[in-house]
């Protein structure tokens, strides 16, 4: 049996953060909850409250936060470019202000300190599939550099702690997750193809359709964050997690379609600025270092997916009741 640990959240009532939580109090730990509730939802972690081990707190990560821990999940940072470009400033604060004080908390208890990063770190990349090693083409001025640079620059605080003070870190590279508890309105493709799909809406497919993501179902996404914080101190990342089957958006559309019985047409709308042509993960080191690899097929994965955007429109409760990454 595994030794119980008291574990923070950042980001904790958002969609990953709330698996994560969920899964490690399954686990045996007790888990400390810290959320703003600008993405994330209580409707998301509602469930837990009544675990003893289970606590929220509304916080800005962007101040400081003083608690006792023995590890630091820190997700916490819209993930959406509708929310991430709502307030990009605040985005920024909320990767490199919220960065350097979960770090300085990890540093003054001593506790392993985990950041989800993103693969957004690759910008529009250049080398496909995009391995670690890759330094990333990213437009640092763009709409969307609040989100990429913001978290170049954690990344970039997290080496330094390691480097100048041996701080205990993990760094993961998230690459485009999906499942339950994703927010109806946060622009990502795969809940805004569902959502349209079940109100038989246009399926709104930016640029030709040709451009290619790779989706990893919530579920082995949670199972890979866990397994970087379990190995041993000289594992820091980053290290990609994300599913390598690659799909373009048309693809998608027309499994979306399929899948729901839709009487949604495609609709194709001009390309968003600076949006990536290709992300792919090259796993390799994921595979090796974590015995990780995804085991939900897209097909099983959109199906959950889908069943939840259903029960949760006809429950009419869509506006409030599900977050983002």
């Amino acid at each position: 049996m595994q030794h119980s640990k008291r574990i923070l959240v950042t980001g904790g009532a958002g969609f990953l953060g709330s698996f994560l939580c969920e899964r490690l109090l399954a686990q045996g730990h007790e888990v400390i909850c810290v959320d703003n509730f600008f993405t994330g939802s209580r409707w998301n972690v509602a469930h837990l409250l009544s675990n003893a081990g289970f606590e929220v707190i509304r916080h800005d990560v962007t101040f400081p936060f003083y608690v006792e821990v023995d590890e630091i999940y820190n997700l916490a940072c819209p993930a959406s470019p509708i929310h991430y470009q709502y307030d990009p400033v605040q985005t920024t604060k909320t990767s490199v202000h919220g960065a350097i004080n979960m770090l300085g908390l990890a540093k003054r208890v001593k506790a392993k300190i985990l950041q989800a990063s993103t693969s957004e770190v690759y910008g529009n990349p250049n080398v496909h599939p995009q391995p670690e090693t890759y330094w990333g083409s990213v437009n640092p001025i763009g709409p969307r550099s609040c989100y990429d640079e913001g978290k170049r620059c954690a990344e970039t605080l997290f080496f330094d702690y390691w480097r100048q003070h041996s701080l205990r870190i993990k760094v993961a590279r998230i690459f485009n997750t999906y499942g339950p508890r994703m927010r109806p309105d946060d622009g990502r493709v795969v809940s805004n193809f569902i959502v349209q799909a079940l109100q038989n809406q246009p399926i709104t497919v930016y640029g030709s359709g040709e451009q290619t993501r790779s989706f990893c179902y919530v579920d082995d996404l949670i199972t890979g964050l866990i397994r970087l914080m379990g190995t041993s101190d000289d594992v820091t990342g980053p290290i990609n997690l994300g599913n390598p089957a690659e799909f373009t958006m048309l693809e998608l559309a027309r499994l979306v379609l399929e899948l729901t019985g839709s009487r949604s047409e495609i609709k194709f709308l001009a390309l968003p600025v600076d949006d990536p042509q290709h992300r792919r993960p090259d796993i390799s080191l994921a595979k090796t270092a974590l015995d990780w690899t995804p085991q939900t097929p897209l097909r099983e994965g959109l199906g959950s997916t889908i069943a939840y955007f259903d029960r949760l429109l006809a429950s009419g409760q869509s506006s409030g009741h599900l977050a983002a990454e």
